[in-house]
């Protein structure tokens, strides 16, 4: 039908007929999946709960033990993308000695478990403080270089139990190898069992600062080795 035009025209626009919306959801379902996955990052908010556990570190420097409790979040719960990291760090002990570089550290570890990313180098960090007063042998015959290094070794397990840090792996030829040392080091062990020599100081002793021998006892208020004499009482 024609329709006449009595004014003057201004503005024109063609019309077309009306063409089917595209859907573009199949297309976009792994980019928006990919967007409600939640990382770790500094801004992400603490919640209620944390999940934990908790290490015993207890060193021939100290008559008290070291507790290390290391809360994980876990991201994503229920999905496929479900992830935990660690997320702060704590250490209590009844020895108040190193009190104050202790709340630091933990201060300091927390905050980087909380950037996210990769915090797997702390363990090698830590590790390598070593005490200008030498280190000692934990339970097992692993040396310990400080009290610093002990920590990032429990830092290290907790990191391989929730599967942050994965073992490489042995060999055969090196597992062979370990096998034979274990087998002569428990026959060494044996022998001085039954020689008697583990029995030349208390059990429970201290590691003494001069000779470095687990000799040192408490005697009369102060920290006697059995060994050298070397006494904090002079």
């Amino acid at each position: 039908m024609a329709k006449k035009i009595e004014q003057k025209i201004v503005n024109y626009q063609v019309l077309k007929d009306a063409e089917p919306e595209k859907t573009t959801k199949p297309a976009r379902t792994e980019s928006s999946e990919q967007d409600k996955v939640v990382h770790l990052h500094e801004k992400l908010q603490r919640p209620e709960m944390l999940v934990g556990s908790t290490y015993k570190i207890k060193t021939p420097l100290s008559e008290h033990a070291l507790y290390v409790t290391i809360n994980d979040i876990i991201l994503n719960r229920g999905t496929q993308h479900e992830l935990r990291r660690p997320f702060e760090i704590f250490i209590n002990s009844k020895n108040m000695d190193h009190f104050q570089w202790i709340v630091a550290l933990t201060r300091i570890i927390s905050a980087v478990f909380r950037k996210g990313g990769d915090v797997t180098f702390l363990v090698e960090e830590l590790r390598s403080v070593f005490d200008p007063r030498g280190g000692y042998f934990k339970k097992g015959g692993k040396y310990m270089p400080s009290l610093v290094a002990e920590i990032g070794d429990a830092i290290e397990c907790h990191l391989r139990m929730i599967g942050m840090l994965r073992d490489e792996g042995l060999d055969e030829h090196q597992k062979k190898l370990v096998a034979e040392k274990r087998a002569q080091y428990e026959s060494a062990v044996d022998s001085n069992h039954s020689a008697g020599d583990s029995d030349d100081f208390p059990e429970g002793a201290q590691l003494c600062a001069k000779c470095h021998t687990k000799a040192a006892i408490q005697m009369d208020g102060c920290l006697t080795c059995l060994n050298c004499g070397e006494s904090k009482c002079g």
